[in-house]
């Protein structure tokens, strides 16, 4: 436990980090086992600093800071400081990827239906077949070896564990939960970020950014609109309706005279074909 003089230590030592870091933000620790924090600590040495410490004295060291105030009210449970010179959202994803699989225990909810795969197992014939005949999956001998017969969903997304599922999940090395360390609120430029509009889909917001993209350029097109993105394509369109306006209505302008010329060639040829197969 510190004293005092460790604590204001702590706070000023914690409050100069601050200001070397673009990005601050806090992350909630609470039900995170120790070696997933190492982990994230670990892979991203270097470019993320992370500060421990009990919640009133970070609470003073985010207060010392002109915007990082803002995150003090989203703080909950245990806390920590984040801080990077990362863009926030590349941050978000660095801590999401170092998510790490749990296994299950009972009277936990299921996150989604738990399915045990059919196939060869490397469990020894005994107490093991009766643990996973009681969860209520299909087992078979077969050549000395534990065979799960068929593919079986053991507990459905929303249900209760029970224990000998759980049991039985860790028998097979089935992990159904999953926990990573997600900064609930990051700042960089006076902005606040939430968990919400960090945790978003890449792939999704970039197929969304393109479909937008392309509904706007065809309404430009259609309307007229010319921007930096439409003004070749406006052209081109303008040049061919004037052609087209132009041929129909017979305007003895340069370009016109020349398709008008080569249609009343084509149509003379045609008329001599049709004046030779009567003659003949």
């Amino acid at each position: 436990m510190l004293n005092k003089d460790q604590k204001v230590k702590f706070v000023k030592e914690g409050s100069r980090e601050l200001s070397k870091y673009k990005v601050v933000g806090i992350i909630n620790l609470g039900g995170i086992p120790d070696r997933l924090l190492q982990k994230s600590r670990n892979m991203m040495k270097g470019d993320v600093k992370v500060i421990l410490g009990r919640k009133s004295l970070l609470v003073k060291i985010l207060d010392s800071g002109k915007d990082t105030k803002q995150l003090i009210p989203k703080m909950s449970g245990t806390t920590a400081i984040v801080m990077s010179n990362s863009d926030p959202f590349e941050l978000f994803r660095a801590f999401k990827s170092n998510a790490i699989k749990l296994a299950a225990k009972p009277r936990q909810i299921a996150p989604a239906d738990i399915t045990v795969s059919g196939g060869e197992t490397t469990l020894q014939p005994g107490a093991a077949v009766a643990e996973l005949k009681q969860a209520g999956i299909d087992v078979q001998i077969q050549k000395g070896k534990v065979v799960i017969a068929k593919d079986k969903v053991i507990v459905k997304k929303g249900e209760l564990i029970s224990t000998a599922v759980a049991k039985v999940l860790s028998t097979l090395g089935n992990m159904p939960f999953r926990a990573s360390i997600e900064p609930y609120a990051l700042i960089a430029n006076g902005i606040v970020f939430t968990r919400d509009l960090l945790d978003i889909d890449e792939g999704r917001t970039r197929l969304n950014i393109s479909n937008a993209f392309m509904n706007a350029y065809v309404l430009c097109i259609e309307r007229g609109i010319i921007n930096q993105y439409t003004v070749n394509t406006l052209i081109i369109k303008a040049y061919m309706q004037a052609m087209a306006l132009g041929i129909e209505a017979k305007v003895y302008e340069p370009g016109i005279v020349e398709v008008l010329l080569s249609n009343a060639s084509a149509q003379a040829a045609a008329l001599n074909g049709l004046r030779q197969q009567t003659t003949t």
